[in-house]
């Protein structure tokens, strides 16, 4: 019942918003009394987190899966873009927005962890691809990838990007190919290219 409980509430959380969800629609959505959910949750702060730690182990676990199939550096990054966003369900309601000003605490610890995971991935990324001369070798490394991921957590803020003029996945996309293009040798560029032009066919 715990795992059922924190399946459903992660997909709850993840469409309609970390405060937006309280623990009486998550009981009536699935027809359990609110009692059972605090058997297993001392209160709605210990659910978000045990959801929020888990989301995070199974996206750091396919992440660090697909690192290890040492595919081309920028096919390496979509497909990485790819499994996040079915992970997040696309992340419909701004639920980082909800969790950073209703869960800081646990907001802030996920930022670290993200970042951590985050760095050493696309720090062995740009290496990788300084070395298949698809990105180019004059780049200040930490620089790039710190600012990726300022990037990434900053297009989740949807008062600087508002769904309704930036769909999630078009924001992701633009944004991946403005860090890729941002690096890229010739030789990069073409493979890019290819990839855009199959991901549009």
């Amino acid at each position: 019942m715990k795992e059922k409980i924190l399946a459903k509430a992660t997909d709850m959380f993840l469409n309609l918003g970390f405060k937006s969800v309280t623990m009486d629609d998550l009981a009536n959505e699935m027809g359990i009394s609110k009692k059972t959910i605090y058997t297993h949750y001392a209160n709605k702060t210990a659910l978000v987190q045990e959801c929020t730690g888990n989301l995070f182990c199974e996206i750091s676990q396919g992440i660090n899966q697909i690192c290890a199939l040492h595919k081309d550096p920028i096919e390496e990054l979509y497909d990485i873009k790819k499994f996040v966003m079915i992970h997040l369900k696309d992340e419909k309601s701004s639920p980082q927005y909800q969790l950073q000003k209703y869960y800081p605490k646990i907001h802030n610890t996920l930022r670290d962890q993200q970042f951590k995971v985050m760095q050493e991935c696309v720090v062995a990324n740009i290496k990788r691809g300084v070395e298949k001369e698809i990105y180019r070798a004059n780049l200040n490394i930490e620089f790039v990838s710190r600012i990726y991921f300022s990037g990434v957590t900053s297009i989740k803020d949807y008062r600087l990007f508002p769904e309704e003029q930036f769909p999630v996945r078009t924001l992701m996309d633009n944004y991946l190919e403005y860090h890729i293009r941002g690096i890229v040798t010739p030789k990069g560029r073409k493979v890019l290219n290819e990839i855009i032009n199959s991901n549009h066919e």
